[in-house]
Parts: structure tokens; C-alpha cells; sequence
């Protein structure tokens, strides 16, 4: 399944014995569900934990579910607000497998770093970063359950639904769009969760940009954090030059 849309495409295959992706809604009593799935967000966030620089947006094009979707209920004691522990269960998806396509482009958004676009550079990076295991701890949804990725081409091997024509997931979270990575009049300024129903055919879901959903909801105001302010940003290389 060879890419030909997109010239900076990194693939990658992500494991881990545990998953939790929660669904929002199933939070307000304590309790955490795994959407059957992985969401838009997670993989995001295990891209830039491989391989993160402002200059750029990460975008997740495709997932493929190897392992068979499965679920394990654990006893949790998380701790309260207040002090002390709870009792809550968390339901988690167990034996995870995942490979993932995706690419980047430029952060409009951020022209003050339009000296660090160059494309050959950041994808040798992130390739490399993908091979080494990435820079970061990698998470399957949460901190608890520790991912590993390396290498792949997407679409090889045999998956557990790769026979299954079609199988849908009703509305399911996408994803948050913050205020440096806004793409309209309406997005920019503020922070938007972003809803989409996801169909996977034959073991590959494909994901919609985050421009294409059409079901969002304005969660409040924001701005964007700037880079290269002396007095928010410390580096340490002004502040050792001066102590020495």
C-alpha cells in the first residue's frame, strides 16, 4: 500500500499490552472506558512524543487494527481530589497493535519560525526517531500504559480484519484543535474538541482532517504560546554564557 499523496509519509507500527483511549463522557463518575479504538488524538500525541518541533502539524492519514479488539475490566484505586484513594474501574483494550500512517506540513500559524522549514530535515529526523524508538515515553492513551513503536510498512503482514468488509463506531472524540494550530476564522483564539464517526473497512480506518469534521464544540479562549521571548522561554545558553 504505497504512498503517493504525500512526499514526507511516515510509517510505523505501535505496540503495547495495554491501551486506555478514554471516551469523555464515561469520566464524570470516575470510571474510564477504551473507545474500541484508538483516536485521532492518542496517535498525535505518540507522533510528537517520537517527534515534536512547533514548526510543524503533525497529521494521522490512517490506522490499521492488527490485533483482534479486546477488553480487560481493573480494579483502580485512583487518588481523590481531597486526599486519599478511591475504588473506580477502568476498562482497557489488552494486546494492542496498531499501524499508522501519517505526515506533516508547515504551522501557518507560526511565521516566525518559517527559517526551520526544511522538509528533508524534519522527515529524516522523524524517521530516524521512529527507528530509535522515539524521543519521548510512548503511551497508548494514558500513562499507565506504556507503548513501544518501530518501523513498518504500512499494510503488511496479516491483520485480524482484513476479511471484515465494514464495521462502524458511532460518534467517537477526534481531537483537540488549540490555538497555534487553528485553520479558520472560527477555530483561531480559542481551543476546539473536534467529533467524527469513524468506519473501519477491511482493518483500516481512515481519518478525517481536522478541518472536515463537522461536529465541534468551542471549549473557551486561548492563546498562542510564543517562542523566542527571553522572558518566558529560558535555553540556558545566554545564561551560561554569562556565568562563565
Amino acid at each position: 500500500m504505497k504512498n503517493t499523496r504525500y512526499p514526507n509519509v511516515v510509517e510505523f507500527e505501535v505496540t503495547g499490552a495495554y491501551g486506555l483511549f478514554s471516551d469523555p463522557v464515561m469520566r464524570m463518575g470516575g470510571e474510564k472506558c477504551s473507545y474500541q479504538i484508538p483516536t485521532y488524538e492518542a496517535l498525535k500525541g505518540i507522533l510528537a512524543s517520537v517527534y515534536w518541533k512547533p514548526t510543524i502539524i503533525w497529521y494521522i492519514d490512517e490506522v490499521r487494527i492488527m490485533n483482534q479488539i479486546q477488553t480487560e475490566v481493573k480494579g483502580i484505586r485512583p487518588i481523590k481530589y481531597n486526599g486519599g484513594n478511591d475504588l473506580a474501574y477502568y476498562t482497557y483494550l489488552k494486546n494492542c497493535r496498531y499501524q499508522v500512517r501519517a505526515h506533516f506540513e508547515w504551522n501557518e500559524n507560526r511565521p516566525e519560525l518559517m527559517a526551520d522549514r526544511n522538509e528533508n530535515k524534519h522527515h529524516q529526523i522523524a524517521r530516524k526517531m521512529i527507528r530509535k524508538g522515539g524521543r519521548r515515553d510512548i503511551f497508548l492513551g494514558t500513562r499507565e500504559c506504556q507503548g513501544y513503536v518501530e518501523p513498518c510498512v504500512f499494510g503488511e503482514g496479516a491483520g485480524a480484519y482484513d476479511d471484515v468488509a465494514e464495521v462502524s463506531f458511532g460518534v467517537m472524540y477526534h481531537g483537540l484543535t488549540y490555538a497555534d494550530e487553528a485553520y479558520s476564522e472560527e477555530t483561531a483564539g480559542k481551543m476546539t474538541a473536534r467529533f467524527w464517526c469513524p468506519v473501519m473497512k477491511n482493518g483500516v480506518i481512515q481519518f478525517l482532517r481536522p478541518e472536515e469534521c463537522t461536529m465541534q464544540k468551542l471549549l473557551r479562549t486561548m492563546e498562542i504560546k510564543p517562542f523566542g521571548n527571553e522572558l518566558e522561554n529560558f535555553t540556558g545558553l545566554k545564561e551560561f554564557g554569562e556565568a562563565t
